[in-house]
């Protein structure tokens, strides 16, 4: 058995030691059902454990990544008061990006799973959604290969004059990128429209 590592737990630091990575979400709700039934469904998920009032919902090797509660006396989410703006998913490639939006759109009995804005950033190509409470969701990929090249493109010019993006149709990409006509770098590429200002979801 390896021996564990010491720590002087007093030693100066310039900042604080960071998490490893993000382990899950949990979101209070009044529609308790129809959001189990949304996230499992939004997430190709499952549900590990769940009772009258929680649900604990996964879709990888984490044993929850996602958790609903049902509080007593909760009340419908006021759009314009403080708190989390949305939730992002990643995916590792356009291609995976369109199809999960088409497996939604063609879902749970024709109980489709509609996005409410699609748009490039620029570091990411995004596809927007909101849950039952009107919580946003995203699903993301990135248009950069590094880090660092993302960052670089969020530190020019373009990006300035425009941090919020470029609207697309995803039935146009995934039309193009089924012709073979273009490629999914090319589509990933942002096209600069100039200065925009934040859209009304």
């Amino acid at each position: 058995m390896a021996a564990e590592k010491k720590i002087d737990y007093d030693a100066p630091a310039t900042k604080v030691m960071s998490p490893s990575r993000l382990a899950h979400v949990v979101l209070r709700t009044n529609k308790f059902r129809a959001m189990v039934e949304f996230y499992t469904a939004f997430l190709g998920a499952e549900v590990v454990h769940a009772n009258d009032f929680l649900a604990f919902i996964t879709y990888d090797d984490e044993h929850h990544r996602i958790a609903l509660v049902a509080m007593p006396d909760t009340q419908d989410r006021n759009v314009n008061s403080c708190g989390l703006e949305h939730i992002a998913f990643t995916f590792d490639s356009l291609s995976d990006l369109l199809l999960s939006y088409r497996q939604r759109k063609r879902q749970r009995g024709g109980s489709n799973i509609e996005p409410v804005w699609c748009v490039n950033h620029g570091p990411t190509t995004s596809i927007y959604y909101k849950d039952p409470d009107g919580n946003m969701l995203e699903t993301q990929v990135d248009n950069f290969d590094t880090s660092e090249a993302a960052t670089e493109f969020m530190e020019s010019k373009e990006f300035a004059e425009n941090p919020i993006g470029v609207d697309f149709d995803p039935e146009d990409y995934i039309r193009r990128l089924s012709s073979g006509g273009t490629t999914e770098s090319e589509l990933k590429k942002r096209v600069e429209i100039g200065p925009r200002g934040i859209p009304q979801l």
